[in-house]
């Protein structure tokens, strides 16, 4: 909220002033913010705003008498005297001219800064007081200084209204005096002085710093957690990192509980040892400075997080008790969502689709696959994950390796729910893969068939992720398969769904893909106008690595010469057609008559359409598609003969018919390769 809070405080201040007739610079407004202030300061604001000519057109001159009235009263003008004439090439009209001389800057600021409080858009808020007014947190003061001095206003909060002031104050424990400022520079100054770090930038390059030190000088090295950096960066405005010890007694723990532990609800740093493995040592930054070096702080964090580890202690020692094979049961009851059952029942889809998956998936044990895919949900179950949701699947992976399960089936456990993101890793092994692939699909097919699916930006269920996750998977491990058949397979896993539905629910699951690959294969120089085009051949195009194939193939020939002309070909013959059926009310999808034809060029334009046909068609069916846009190449010249020589839109009507056929046969046979008419530019 902090830094989406300064992002608007940047943008709507600059906005503002600018339609109030400021000339700013590109980076005329800086932002900084913390746990207790949200600043902007504007660099070079002038005194006052430039003058400004304001124009007002009228009515035509011999208009109604009372349109006149409306104009001079509106306009401010007392008679038309004041008023200029003007032929605007449709009439003369009246126009109002007036000069506005600019308001002085504090004036101004007096107005837009209330609107700018108001305008604020936060995730969550609250009201309080007896002020109506919603903020994100409640307001203690709103300091605005132009040229030294307070600038004269208020913001209305809705049953009362909080008056500028050039007052602020520093640390709230440190430093709660308020104390007056004159400008940004004095601002920062009084605020360090007073145990405030103004810029955010500055207080996380400090953090960092300092907390690299302390681990350092124990001869370890930080954990780098960026995420955890930017939060603890938010919470703190006078930071001191400090360093703290764990008691060896936990570190028996598996890592991933520590720094779970540590990360998410005490907010340290985890340090390492130069191996990389954990050691018994945490960075907190404390919010003080204190008499004693932070010796208080970090007994009173030792003893907190002796506490929670105790915690972890007893959830993995109890959990060990029972194996996850034995927990498959109590899935029961976890509800999955509404209509889509239970985490039992997805936990037995998963397993069956896995075990199908395994087939299509080189070297993948499928029994594994079944077993991994019916344990992946298990840890649900677990104290651990009960009380840590972040370790769902890695909880499961060491339960599984305690009770004795392959290390193919812990690991699938483990990475069910990858990848969770575009930088997060891909599982590469088999059974994992299977299963990942299988959790994700069966996310997917079954929100899509109960139409809960992502609307304009809002996706609750993260259903896009889940599907350029899936695409990853299939991509990143060249799985050959039928996006349609394993959405069909998936929907006939799912009890009580209406069979009538399912091919309905796999089309527009392959609509979605077809969107989510166009974003994901940006980044590889793939157009999504190309991808679009390979997506909706004949038939459908749902084997995504031969979709690559295909679509690399179609790049390279639209962007020869021939692929370039042969589409302003196939646009021109695609056009002529839309109008003239669009004109006659019929369409020409017949095949052209040889007999009807009248010039060799149609002749040799039929023929060669044939014989593209008879080329492309086995180059396709071995995926050679590099070999059918060449094929494709040879009509170029045939085609350009033809529309040089022949006149489609003939008098005699058969004749005109059936070379309107013969466009057609034009758009088929091209559109058997790729459907150009998706192909921009």
């Amino acid at each position: 909220m902090q830094r989406r809070a300064a992002e608007q405080l940047k943008e709507r201040l600059g906005a503002l002033l600018t339609e109030a007739g400021f000339a700013l610079a590109r980076d005329a407004v800086a932002t900084y913010v913390g746990p207790r202030r949200l600043t902007a300061v504007v660099a070079d604001l002038p005194a006052a705003q430039p003058d400004r000519t304001v124009e007002r057109k009228g009515p035509k001159v011999g208009a109604p008498q009372a349109a006149i009235d409306g104009f001079l009263k509106a306009a401010g003008l007392s008679s038309l005297d004041q008023a200029e004439q003007r032929d605007s090439g449709k009439g003369v009209f009246y126009f109002s001219v007036q000069k506005q001389p600019g308001r002085a800057t504090p004036a101004v600021l007096a107005e837009i800064v209330p609107a700018l409080i108001k305008s604020f858009e936060w995730p969550k808020s609250m009201r309080w007081a007896t002020w109506s007014q919603r903020w994100v947190r409640p307001l203690h003061a709103v300091l605005c200084v132009f040229g030294g001095e307070t600038v004269i206003g208020k913001v209305d909060l809705g049953g009362g209204a909080m008056g500028f002031t050039k007052e602020t104050v520093g640390h709230r424990f440190l430093a709660p005096q308020p104390f007056a400022v004159t400008s940004f520079a004095d601002y920062a100054d009084k605020l360090d002085k007073a145990f405030v770090m103004v810029d955010q930038a500055d207080r996380r390059a400090y953090i960092e710093r300092i907390a690299g030190q302390r681990a350092g000088e124990n001869g370890l090295q930080l954990k780098v957690d960026d995420g955890l950096l930017d939060e603890v960066t938010g919470l703190v405005e006078w930071p001191l990192p400090l360093i703290g010890k764990i008691d060896e007694a936990f570190m028996d723990l598996p890592p991933e509980v520590l720094t779970t532990s540590m990360r998410a609800h005490q907010k340290y740093f985890a340090c390492l040892r130069l191996d990389d493995t954990l050691a018994p040592r945490f960075v907190v930054v404390s919010n003080m400075e204190n008499e004693d070096g932070g010796r208080q702080v970090v007994a009173g964090n030792e003893r907190v997080l002796r506490a929670r580890l105790s915690d972890a202690r007893f959830f993995w020692d109890q959990d060990r008790k029972k194996k996850l094979a034995d927990r498959v049961g109590d899935l029961a009851s976890i509800l999955f969502y509404q209509r889509l059952g239970t985490m039992a029942e997805k936990a037995e889809r998963i397993a069956q689709l896995s075990r199908w998956l395994a087939t299509k998936i080189s070297g993948a044990d499928a029994a594994q696959a079944e077993r991994a895919g019916r344990l992946a949900k298990a840890d649900l179950t677990t104290g651990m994950v009960g009380e840590f949701p972040e370790l769902q699947g890695i909880m499961g992976r060491y339960y599984a390796q305690h009770d004795g399960e392959p290390k193919a089936i812990a690991e699938a456990v483990a990475e069910h729910y990858s990848p969770k993101g575009p930088d997060d890793r891909c599982p590469d092994v088999q059974v994992s893969v299977a299963v990942a692939l299988a959790d994700k699909i069966d996310t997917l097919v079954g929100f899509f068939a109960i139409d809960e699916k992502p609307t304009g930006s809002k996706d609750p269920f993260a259903l896009r992720r889940a599907a350029l996750g899936a695409i990853r998977l299939i991509l990143e491990n060249g799985i050959r398969i039928s996006l349609l058949e394993l959405f069909e397979r998936t929907y006939a896993l799912y009890a009580g769904f209406d069979r009538a539905k399912s091919d309905e629910t796999a089309r527009g699951l392959l609509e979605f893909f077809a969107d989510r690959l166009k974003v994901h294969l940006r980044d590889r120089g793939l157009r999504h106008d190309i991808v679009a085009a390979v997506f909706a051949v004949p038939g459908g195009e749902d084997d995504l690595i031969r979709l690559i194939v295909r679509g690399e193939a179609l790049k390279r020939f639209v962007a020869s010469d021939d692929g370039a002309n042969l589409l302003t070909a196939y646009r021109r013959a695609a056009n002529i057609l839309r109008i003239e059926e669009k004109k006659d009310g019929k369409r020409y999808d017949r095949l052209a008559d040889p007999k009807r034809f009248a010039m060799n060029e149609e002749a040799q334009l039929h023929q060669a359409i044939l014989d593209v046909g008879t080329k492309s068609d086995p180059l396709l069916a071995d995926e050679d598609f590099s070999g059918a846009m060449g094929a494709l190449a040879r009509l170029r010249q045939p085609v350009d003969d033809f529309f040089d020589r022949v006149t489609v839109n003939a008098e005699e009507a058969e004749l005109r018919a059936n070379r309107l056929c013969l466009l057609s046969q034009i758009r088929v046979g091209m559109d058997a390769i790729a459907d150009f008419s998706k192909i921009e530019g």
